[in-house]
């Protein structure tokens, strides 16, 4: 096993980087980084940030045994490269090396495909500064703690060098790299790193680089002495049929490489799922970004499970590519010659014979190319809502957000909560939110059926523009990466949460009654109905204001319409809020009635008016009228949490 070990740190230290200024000779390194895939590198970002904060697109060097090459920054995790401290899960950048992959040969390490927190000894590979050159080094390291979702504590008494920050860190049990250094304790010993799994943050960019590194790995490299990672790695030897060894798992994640990626996390899940017999995984689910990420879920602890489970995933894999015109022959065979080591024969129908679950079998061919999808009521399904409470005293505005996730079948799930001292103006609120509600809604996003969002505000906030929100800063040219043209997003009062009163419960009830739904202008032209106007209105009545809902005659309004138990309306955020309306606002309101007039049922509504936004961002003239229309949709069905522990306040 030391033998073994010190072959495999041998790797290590051929993967392992140093990074520096792009006319480096003398000048002193920036930190370390390893390579994870042919021309990839990942490092720290805080190690770029002093040196690329200015000018993202600097070229630098990256020097290692074998490899001295210019490199530039791909991406990285930071939010915002001003801030002086960077956190936990914002602290991982991807270099790339100048030409094609194939001009640099190195080697590159092994990632798990399982995403956990690692615990327990480890080594900790990087370079540090001498009087001459710069030196590797190998330290030991144990990890006694966790920090938030990404964050891994290295336990005191151990001195960590200047300069490994970016470097490796490597599970000697498992053979698999499982983080990187962040930071040394300042004037003590020990640490903290972050996990590996926080690379699945990098999205699409993500997919790219695992893919790369599994063909890598899948060719079954060797280094000068002849040695390659799974070889040297601890498991079942590789004749054992009723088990996954690491070889069925690089042969296995190759093949995976070369196939379409999932179109969504719950896809993944469901067939992991499904692979388990329904037996679900200890801990929480991770994010699901390739079919690797599914392989992942398999395990008991460290520990694999049994082959069968493996191929029955691998099975459902190979039926879900097919039946949507992907070529997954190359997979099956591999199935069918892996099977047959398997030795317990009558068990081999347990993925000879799996077939797609109904939810994941493709739709015919003569389904309407854009399918209106009804709002979920009570058990039918998912809905995730932020909540935005105002901090009380603060001008101008500022807000706390709590993120919730709502199955259908039980109580919602308080998600992630707001961890910061004063609140959020509400241009901050996007950046704010960008990473946990986008890791969620990514998480829980379904092929076809991105799941609804919910955002409750007071009255008084109702003109935040929710649906023209977007969370990627860079997009292709044909996405259309505002939140109110991907998915429905609806508005909710915040003073309603908890029980619904009465009112609005049976106004509620009876419009779900209704299958056809008209406009009612209010205010009109000097018409301004008072509380029993509001109450009293018929129930496939829906309101629709071309003023705003902030500010007068339109906050009165939508404050009469709320009391009267109106669920639904309809607002013009940008509106005018003069007493007269100008000739527009005729236009609006005819075709607001006209989109109504398209409803079947209520809970139409929300899928009716994002495709009118989709619409709108492919230029057609004709939907521009609903641009800056906002939706109240309350189901008092699905309540809203109820307020806990008072009113927030803002400190002193």
């Amino acid at each position: 096993m030391s033998e073994g070990n010190d072959r495999l740190y041998e790797l290590a230290r051929a993967a392992t980087v140093h990074l520096l200024p792009a006319r480096g000779d003398g000048a002193p390194l920036w930190g370390s980084g390893f390579f994870v895939a042919p021309g990839w590198v990942l490092t720290a970002a805080h190690v770029l940030r002093p040196h690329l904060a200015a000018g993202p697109r600097t070229v630098f060097r990256v020097r290692g045994e074998g490899v001295d090459a210019e490199a530039r920054l791909e991406q990285w995790l930071l939010t915002d490269p001003r801030r002086q401290a960077v956190p936990l899960e914002e602290d991982l950048a991807l270099v790339r090396l100048a030409g094609e992959p194939e001009e640099q040969q190195h080697e590159c390490v092994w990632l798990a495909d399982r995403a956990v927190s690692h615990s327990g000894a480890l080594k900790v590979c990087g370079y540090y500064p001498g009087p001459s050159e710069t030196y590797f080094r190998i330290v030991d390291a144990e990890i006694n703690g966790h920090e938030d979702r990404h964050g891994l504590i290295i336990k005191p008494d151990i001195d960590l060098p200047s300069g490994v920050s970016g470097g490796p860190l490597l599970d000697p049990e498992t053979g698999a790299v499982v983080g990187l250094v962040k930071s040394r304790r300042k004037q003590q010993d020990g640490g903290k790193a972050v996990a590996i799994s926080a690379l699945r943050r990098f999205g699409r960019t993500y997919r790219t680089v695992v893919a790369a590194h599994d063909r890598w790995h899948g060719g079954e490299p060797q280094s000068p002495t002849g040695d390659n990672w799974i070889d040297l790695q601890g498991g079942p030897p590789a004749g054992a049929g009723e088990q996954w060894t690491p070889t069925d798992r690089r042969d296995a994640l190759r093949l995976l490489a070369e196939l379409p990626p999932p179109p969504d996390a719950p896809t993944v899940e469901l067939l992991a799922k499904r692979a388990r017999s329904h037996n679900t995984w200890p801990g929480g689910t991770p994010e699901l970004l390739t079919w690797r990420d599914g392989t992942g879920l398999l395990y008991e602890g460290a520990r694999p499970l049994e082959a069968l489970t493996f191929l029955r995933y691998l099975r459902f894999v190979e039926l879900y590519t097919a039946a949507r015109g992907g070529d997954a022959t190359a997979l099956g065979r591999w199935i069918g010659t892996r099977l047959r080591r398997e030795p317990r024969r009558a068990f081999h129908d347990l993925v000879r014979d799996v077939s797609l679950p109904e939810a994941l079998r493709p739709a015919p061919d003569a389904v309407p190319e854009r399918i209106v999808i009804p709002y979920p009521g009570p058990g039918e399904g998912a809905t995730v809502a932020v909540l935005l409470d105002p901090v009380i005293g603060a001008r101008p505005a500022r807000f706390f957000w709590q993120i919730w996730y709502d199955d259908g079948h039980g109580e919602p799930e308080l998600h992630e909560v707001d961890g910061s001292v004063h609140g959020h103006d509400p241009a901050g609120l996007v950046q704010a939110l960008r990473g946990p509600l986008g890791r969620l809604l990514r998480a829980k996003d379904q092929e076809g059926r991105p799941v609804p969002l919910e955002v409750a505000l007071p009255v008084e906030h109702f003109d935040t523009a929710v649906h023209r929100w977007r969370f990627d800063d860079i997009a292709e040219l044909n996405d259309a990466g505002h939140l109110g043209v991907r998915r429905r997003v609806v508005l909710r009062a915040l003073e309603r949460r908890g029980d619904p009163d009465k009112v609005w419960a049976e106004r509620w009830q009876a419009m779900t009654d209704q299958r056809r739904f008209s406009g009612w202008r209010t205010p009109g032209q000097g018409d301004f109905p008072g509380a029993r106007g509001y109450r009293d209105a018929a129930c496939d009545l829906i309101p629709v204001m071309c003023r705003p809902a902030g500010r007068d005659p339109g906050r009165t309004a939508m404050r009469l319409a709320l009391e009267g138990g109106h669920g639904v309306a309809l607002w013009h955020v940008d509106g005018h809020s003069s007493r007269v309306c100008p000739e527009s606002c005729d236009i609006l309101y005819a075709k607001a009635e006209e989109l109504l007039q398209t409803l079947g049922s209520l809970a139409e509504l929300p899928d009716r008016i994002r495709h009118v936004r989709q619409e709108i961002s492919e230029l057609r003239a004709d939907r521009a009228w609903a641009e800056p229309m906002a939706l109240l949709y309350d189901d008092p069905r699905r309540p809203l949490p109820s307020e806990e522990g008072g009113t927030l306040d803002a400190p002193l």
